[in-house]
């Protein structure tokens, strides 16, 4: 397999990024420091990103969702609706993070500014869209270490010795 590494901003977050949720086989991992109510393309027509997500679970994909804070109303609206993701669905809350990535199959990352907003990474128009950028790349030398960051705050290594721990209303450990 060839590497590659791509710069991306503004829209291409959505036509690069948010597309390749569809293509996952087996994880998905995503971590933001904020999380709303996007909505992705399928099929001709728009849908929650919640709702993408749930069809993953459907099919025995695995999906990791770190974020900062709690949702709004309508993120928490369309969790409800689909029910797969209550039991199914891994989640943390750590008020610390900060990152913004995604981890496809443990072999390409998107490692960027973009948060899981529609202004953020989904379908805004670009008269209302965040000026992002990141990078989307295959390149393990890349990929390893998002892996490694994910996976060790995923595991609660940093908890102990957190010193926020009466703002983490979802402990980790």
């Amino acid at each position: 397999m060839s590497t590659f590494t791509k710069y991306i901003q503004n829209e291409e977050h959505y036509s690069e990024v948010i597309s390749r949720i569809a293509t996952v086989h087996e994880t998905l991992w995503i971590g933001t420091a904020d999380i709303k109510d996007v909505y992705v393309k399928q099929n001709g027509e728009s849908i929650p990103l919640l709702g993408q997500l749930a069809g993953l679970l459907k099919r025995g994909v695995g999906v990791r969702l770190i974020h900062a804070k709690e949702p709004g109303p309508n993120f928490r609206e369309d969790f409800d609706r689909y029910k797969i993701l209550a039991t199914d669905l891994e989640r943390v809350m750590c008020p610390r993070v900060h990152f913004k990535m995604m981890i496809f199959d443990l072999e390409t990352a998107y490692i960027g500014s973009a948060n899981l907003t529609g202004a953020g990474i989904g379908m805004k128009s670009s008269l209302r869209r965040n000026f992002e950028a990141g990078i989307l790349t295959n390149d393990p030398q890349i990929v390893e270490p998002a892996i490694e960051q994910f996976d060790t705050l995923w595991m609660g290594a940093h908890c102990e010795k957190c010193g926020r721990q009466e703002f983490c209303s979802d402990r980790i450990k």
